[in-house]
């Protein structure tokens, strides 16, 4: 298998929430990804945004940039501000390693607002919102194309593609040779649908993957208690795989995530992206469990 496996500073400070972490270091965060055998990091807030200052500090730890989030804002046409901050942010990555942009659609996310609902206020698109998204998804997949990456679209819930039937239809109006899925196990879980129906039936289409576990009473609190995804972060909503603590509840068939990947001819990076608060999660421990139950399913 040609896998590569990399974690997300998510772990040590969150990007949503930068409070979950804010004391910790990026110079500790890349550490200890190294520590627990990882090869590549995601893009993270606290990392610098000068190009020599992160090479120098992934290379002295034999790291790269192997995705960073892009946020897009089709859903609020803002179609030329997107493509002109897509072109950087493209550039800035592909020099850190990086052939794959992960895109998330923010123009009326609710995701990161810690006092809305996630689920009584999510957004829903309307026909207009959603052909303009399609539309600048493939333009954003044409200009990485042009560049040797690959546009990944990242489903997330509170963003407006968070149902399966929202996920299936953005996949059905972009063009898929220029629009690729970053399949992430825990925000299909969240929403409600198996993880393993939709890797199976996108697992040709998927260019990049975040694995992450969800604990079930959590989940269950936050739709009946209508809170919001901040909140359900902050109360542990999400874990690594592999994590057997008791009562963790978790709620992805691995096995079955797994079963499809090693029967495919998937080939980009699996990336550990469980953000927790690192005060009650030490990041370092929950990357090793992660990494060792991956080697363990995977081979690798």
């Amino acid at each position: 298998m040609k896998i590569q496996f990399g974690c997300a500073p998510i772990n040590w400070t969150n990007d949503d929430l930068p409070s979950l972490g804010g004391e910790l270091t990026y110079q500790q965060c890349l550490s200890e990804m190294a520590l627990a055998n990882y090869k590549g990091s995601e893009g993270g807030c606290k990392y610098p945004k000068d190009y020599e200052t992160l090479k120098k500090a992934l290379d002295l730890r034999n790291l790269v940039i192997c995705n960073m989030w892009f946020s897009s804002n089709f859903t609020t046409f803002k179609n030329e501000e997107t493509y002109q901050a897509f072109e950087k942010h493209m550039d800035f990555t592909y020099s850190l390693g990086a052939r794959v942009v992960g895109v998330g659609e923010c123009g009326v996310t609710v995701h990161g607002n810690e006092a809305t609902p996630l689920f009584s206020k999510a957004p829903i698109l309307t026909d207009e919102q959603m052909k303009n998204l399609a539309e600048g998804l493939n333009e954003l997949g044409r200009r990485a194309k042009r560049k040797g990456m690959k546009v990944c679209f990242h489903y997330h819930v509170g963003t407006g593609i968070q149902t399966r039937e929202e996920i299936d239809k953005i996949m059905s109006l972009t063009d898929p040779e220029l629009v690729y899925m970053l399949f992430d196990t825990g925000h299909i879980t969240v929403a409600g649908y198996d993880a393993v129906d939709l890797i199976k039936t996108y697992i040709d289409r998927v260019g990049h993957i975040h694995v992450k576990d969800v604990r079930k009473e959590v989940l269950n609190r936050l739709k009946a208690e209508d809170h919001s995804f901040l909140w359900g972060v902050k109360e542990g909503l999400f874990t690594v795989p592999g994590d057997k603590v008791p009562g963790a509840g978790t709620c992805v068939d691995w096995d079955g995530v797994f079963g499809v990947i090693k029967n495919s001819n998937y080939d980009g990076w699996i990336v550990v992206e469980a953000e927790q608060d690192p005060a009650k999660a030490d990041p370092l421990e929950y990357a090793q469990i992660a990494r060792a139950f991956m080697k363990e399913k995977l081979g690798c």
